[in-house]
């Protein structure tokens, strides 16, 4: 990650979202509840100042704060 624009948390959810992973899945996979993760996914879209996931991936693309590696 170039930018310090997410937690090592955010990022890594982010980056299982582009990975196609449900919020269901994320939590499972990180031992969190899907309501921790819907969390983080808001208070990013907070940061980046858009609404909806899709939106936040694309500015974190744009930002490379995330790939689709």
């Amino acid at each position: 990650m170039k930018n310090k624009i997410l937690t090592k948390r955010e990022q890594e959810i982010f980056e299982l979202l582009v990975a196609n992973k449900t919020t269901k899945e994320i939590a499972k996979q990180l031992k969190i509840s899907e309501k921790t993760v819907r969390n983080h996914i808001s208070n990013t879209m907070q940061k980046l100042g858009v609404k909806g996931r899709c939106s936040a991936i694309i500015e974190l693309l744009k930002l490379q704060a995330i790939s689709l590696n």
